[in-house]
């Protein structure tokens, strides 16, 4: 019988157990990983990057995990959280590098995508990254709105704003693919 992911909390807390911890890493990697790329507008190094620190405050954190939430949920607080301050060290170290790829990335390309994902990935790269984010979560996920908010430390209320203005956005940005057009 496979173990759930509080069976393996219990042997990490309990036992040390590190090949929980890597089971656990293993079962929610991808989409962390997945999480950072979107945050980064396709960073695949930094994405990767992202997601080792998130794992590693995770892995000292766990003792703080009430279990309110899936895990989940919480680890996903914890890379949303990881990118933010990434984001914040480079702006204050006046290491503008990270900062202006992430903008530069953002910029809408010249020749015209041949695409609908090709489109959609572009527009994407066009949101905030609180919409970003909790478009990613909601729709690709399969969040539920509730549980998006509390893994971006948000309150509902702003989930729902963060998703209703990505998806007018989008929705302006992908006018061409509507059916009639």
């Amino acid at each position: 019988m496979p173990l759930t992911d509080a069976n393996l909390i219990d042997r990490i807390l309990q036992d040390d157990d590190r090949n929980a911890f890597n089971e656990l890493v293993r079962r929610h990697q991808s989409a962390v990983r997945g999480l950072h790329r979107r945050l980064t507008n396709g960073n695949e190094t930094l994405a990767d990057d992202l997601a080792q620190i998130t794992f590693i405050r995770a892995y000292r954190s766990l003792g703080k995990f009430r279990r309110k939430s899936k895990f989940g949920t919480w680890l996903y607080r914890i890379a949303y959280n990881v990118f933010l301050s990434e984001i914040r060290r480079a702006s204050s170290h006046k290491e503008t590098e990270l900062v202006e790829e992430i903008q530069e990335s953002a910029q809408p390309s010249h020749s015209r995508k041949v695409s609908l994902k090709q489109d959609l990935e572009e527009g994407m790269k066009r949101l905030t990254e609180p919409e970003r984010a909790a478009i990613f979560l909601c729709y690709n996920e399969g969040f539920s709105h509730e549980d998006a908010a509390k893994s971006l430390n948000m309150p509902l209320g702003t989930i729902k704003t963060h998703i209703l203005r990505g998806k007018t956005k989008l929705r302006h940005f992908l006018k061409d693919w509507a059916p009639g057009s």
